[in-house]
């Protein structure tokens, strides 16, 4: 069936379902395409093809009507969870129910009833509704801008959402109803490339504006459109802001003469923001009093940051703080996916001339993802990790660290490899029915404008052979033997598509249709053809970028990316993530082509960030402050390293991180795969139970993986702890950075905890389900089995998890127990006293990640973790460490990368 005739029976279903108040009743979706082939076969499909005035419409097969069933399914079968409010000090004492209360109730809601009604065609009903609540939340934070017993204020927060979940769409809903609620000036600041500020700017006017150049867009195409609501827009989808354009689109009309709100969407730079705080001190002497602005900065992490003192803080920085002063009345609202800089931010810092700075101090907002979010919890937490292909190939042509010059004169077989799972990707998803839609695929493998060109040029030449060769071959029988392309493209489709539900040929046949509509296109400063995603036909692009596509810009319809940048910034690495976002039907074909080390970053990164949002819901429940998620970010032991280092000058002679243990668990997930190491560790452990059992002797304790009452886990308390120092300053731990965060034992805070901390520790020595047994002194247990992946020089536990789920609950009572459940984090709150737990593991071992165990089992595998008692309520705590000068080097090499204005 043909694309155009399949979508346009499609969007008649969904429009009847759409129309449907409330929760869809179940069997609603079979109820509606039953309706639609009654009408088919009573005025048969020419009729239809008039009511629907779509011309030669084709009646749907059996499979056609079956698959539109299911997708119908998928779009209305999302849920989607409010979000996690945390509260400033004084803002939990102000009223925070202005709008949801009462404002929301009288005024008319014009802006925010369009926006919903042009949502709701294309989002699932759970969507549009929870980003109706997280935005009145938001509302309810940023203050009554009508309300006349306040004089002044400034409020300031910040919304953290996922990258490439929806965020202008929510801001942009925000947007709305603050223009409802009677906001007059309203700032949207896109980040810093100008293609990112256009295509900002192109959903602002079909979310708010609702016209480009006079034409209808988005929700100006519904009907009701009343021109004296009509936003006065002072950029364009083409222009940034510049003051002849200003004065020429305000028409002689100032904030006291009008009633509708006037919005601009301008770019991060330095100069802009001047342009505009100099128009206003010009068109409004003074300080705007009368009239509250709104100022949305998307992107917020990037170059809003304050890094220089705070006698001279960054410029853009202190501009954005100047353009803030400008009003009486003002709210911030700072959008990112990637908080670690925001918090980092002085909340007690001032500066006379531009005033306190950006720090949401007044609240912070976490948004949930829907269910249908391809994220990176979805990629990269995935035991199988089944979306991504770990490349081994690019080092010699493509090398990771390169210079601007470096010599391109070939591409890595892996890369012309997702070249053509691009194509196979294009194909099926025309026979799926989305022949419409736009599709891409993402390179992303250098900063340098000059490697772009070169990589472009050399996979331009590839695409065009091959759309020769599919051209002049495809349709013909036994097609493979014609010319190696296309058993390339075949071998290709056999490797990632052997369950796919249709074959070869037929997949062949359809990229016959499309291949020649396959492009390449360069995204950087110097681009000569831009990339354009036109609405009046689907584009079907390869694209070639590094930082113009890293900070917010959507790759439409991207299924493929190859990626091999790297970086230890866990907000830079995760910006230049484009792959995430939502796949509707075609999930199943996105790839990630990535060497593993960078795959295990976006690991540590999505762990850490995951472990971050979980203290932050608990830090709303227990009233905590933007303040304390900032110290908990800023000592995490995952994230402060990245923190630290960003802010700190190149001059800087001594660098230290301080790290807050408090609450979280360490463990050696990473055990040396050299014999006579592993012997020693395993010595270690057993002496030290020799040791423990003859001076305080043990505690047994059931749990619920032993296999015989007669072994059991063991339990000493309150052991001294020059013990665990001597354990801890000879055990030999498996390290690739100076602090083991890869590892996930960062070993010399581990060391700087136990000579700082006055405490007593408990130790544990568990029980397993091997046939294998461990024997010391009295004690005996049988050895944990647990599976291990070979690295280069070690075997890393699968899924990197040591100990069990329940390990904690051996040193806490019944009743502690029964009171944590399954969160361990709540048994960490309980400890009384650190716990060391020793692991005798009797390992399965694989080559690949969740692969076959085709290497030799091993027994006597050692390991430790640590628990750490406490959590986000346990003070501010922490541990220092000297950071030596080679790890600072690198670091301020991975900051002059990611901030270098010349690079692309």
């Amino acid at each position: 069936m043909d694309t155009n005739s399949y979508q346009a029976i499609k969007n008649f279903i969904l429009k009847k379902l759409q129309d449907v108040e409330g929760v869809l009743p179940e069997d609603k979706i079979k109820e509606e395409i039953q309706n639609a082939k009654t009408i088919i076969s009573t005025v048969g499909i020419s009729m239809f093809s008039m009511i629907l005035s779509v011309s030669d419409l084709i009646e749907p097969s059996k499979e056609d009507w079956l698959r539109m069933e299911r997708e119908l399914e998928t779009h209305f079968d999302v849920r989607m969870e409010a979000g996690i409010l945390v509260q400033g000090e004084e803002q939990q004492k102000r009223d925070t129910t202005w709008w949801t209360g009462k404002v929301k109730q009288e005024c008319s809601g014009y802006y925010w009833k369009r926006y919903k009604d042009h949502m709701s065609r294309s989002m699932a009903p759970e969507v549009v509704k929870t980003t109706d609540e997280d935005t009145d939340r938001v509302m309810d934070n940023i203050e009554n801008p009508m309300n006349d017993s306040i004089q002044a204020f400034e409020r300031l927060g910040m919304v953290v959402g996922h990258v490439q979940s929806g965020k202008t769409g929510n801001y942009s809903a925000l947007v709305c109803k603050a223009a409802d609620a009677g906001y007059k000036f309203i700032v949207v600041i896109a980040g810093g490339m100008n293609n990112l500020r256009d295509q900002t700017q192109v959903r602002m006017n079909e979310a708010f504006i609702g016209q480009d150049k006079g034409i209808p867009v988005g929700v100006g195409k519904l009907g009701d459109m009343r021109s004296e609501m009509l936003p006065i827009s002072l950029t364009t989808a083409e222009q940034d802001f510049n003051k002849r354009d200003a004065d020429r689109n305000k028409q002689g009309i100032n904030l006291d003469n009008i009633s509708t709100p006037i919005l601009l969407v301008i770019k991060k730079n330095s100069n802009t923001l001047k342009n505009v705080i100099d128009w206003l001190k010009t068109q409004y002497r003074g300080q705007i009093a009368k009239h509250a602005m709104l100022m949305i900065d998307d992107e917020s992490d990037y170059a809003s940051i304050n890094t220089s003192s705070e006698e001279d803080p960054t410029i853009i920085n202190k501009r954005l703080r100047e353009l803030l002063r400008l009003f009486h009345k003002s709210a911030y609202v700072a959008y990112t996916a990637t908080p670690y800089a925001n918090i980092f931010i002085d909340h007690e810092a001032s500066n006379d001339d531009v005033g306190k700075d950006i720090f949401p101090k007044d609240f912070i907002y976490a948004l949930k993802a829907p269910t249908n979010y391809f994220g990176a919890a979805k990629i990269f937490l995935d035991p199988k990790q089944k979306n991504i292909v770990k490349i081994k190939d690019y080092s010699k042509s493509l090398p990771m660290t390169h210079k601007k010059g470096e010599p391109i004169s070939e591409l890595p077989d892996s890369l012309y490899d997702a070249v053509r799972h691009f194509f196979v990707n294009i194909a099926i998803r025309k026979l799926r029915g989305q022949g419409d839609k736009h599709n891409s695929m993402l390179v992303h493998v250098t900063r340098f404008t000059a490697i772009h060109e070169r990589v472009s040029s050399l996979i331009k030449e590839y695409v065009e052979k091959m759309q020769q060769a599919v051209n002049a071959y495809g349709r013909l029988d036994a097609v493979e033997t014609k010319h190696p392309m296309l058993q390339d493209l075949k071998d290709t489709f056999a490797l990632r598509y052997s369950g796919l539900e249709f074959e070869w040929k037929k997949v062949l046949h359809s990229m016959v249709d499309i291949v020649s509509s396959i492009i390449v296109r360069e995204v950087h400063n110097n681009t000569k053809i831009p990339l354009v995603y036109r609405n009046d036909t689907a584009t079907n692009a390869i694209v070639i970028g590094g930082t113009s596509l890293s900070r917010g810009y959507t790759v439409e319809g991207l299924s493929i990316s190859y990626f091999i940048r790297s970086t230890v910034f866990y907000d830079t690495l995760m910006q230049m993530g484009r792959w995430f976002g939502y796949r509707p039907n075609y999930e199943d074909l996105c790839y990630i082509y990535m060497p593993e080390e960078v795959a295990t970053r976006f690991r540590l990164i999505i762990e850490a960030t995951e472990d971050l949002v979980d203290d932050l819901n608990r830090m709303a429940k227990a009233k905590m402050t933007p303040e304390d998620f900032g110290l908990s970010v800023k000592y995490h032991p995952d994230s402060g390293l990245q923190v630290t280092a960003r802010n700190k000058q190149k001059s800087s002679k001594d660098l230290y991180f301080e790290m807050k243990l408090d609450g979280t668990l360490k463990e050696t997930s990473w055990i040396p795969s050299n014999p006579i190491s592993n012997k020693k560790n395993f010595k270690l452990i057993k002496s030290l139970v020799d040791q423990l059992e003859d001076k305080y002797g043990a505690e047994k304790w059931s749990d619920s993986i032993e296999t015989e009452n007669t072994f059991k886990s063991y339990l000493w308390k309150n052991v001294h702890k020059e013990v665990i120092e001597y354990f801890l300053d000879h055990f030999e731990v498996v390290v690739s950075d100076q602090f083991g965060l890869n590892s996930r034992m960062p070993i010399e805070f581990v060391q700087e905890y136990v000579r700082k901390m006055e405490t007593e520790w408990d130790v544990a020595l568990y029980n397993g389900s091997s046939e294998k047994e461990f024997v010391a002194s009295k004690i005996k247990t049988k050895q944990e089995r647990r599976k291990f992946t070979h690295k280069v020089d070690h075997l890393e536990v699968r899924n990197r998890q040591v100990s069990s789920g329940s390990a904690e609950f051996i040193s806490l009572s019944e009743e502690e127990r029964q009171e944590c459940g399954n969160d361990r984090k709540a048994a960490r709150s309980k400890l009384k006293r650190p716990l060391l737990m020793l692991h005798i593991m009797d390992g399965e071992i694989s080559l690949e990640e969740n692969g076959e165990n085709n290497l030799p089992s091993q027994s006597d595998l050692a390991a430790f973790g640590i628990s750490f008692p406490g959590g986000i309520e346990s003070g501010k705590r922490t541990v220092k460490v000297k950071i030596n000068s080679v790890t600072i080097k690198n670091l301020l090499n991975e900051t002059e990368e990611d901030f270098d204005d010349n690079q692309e």
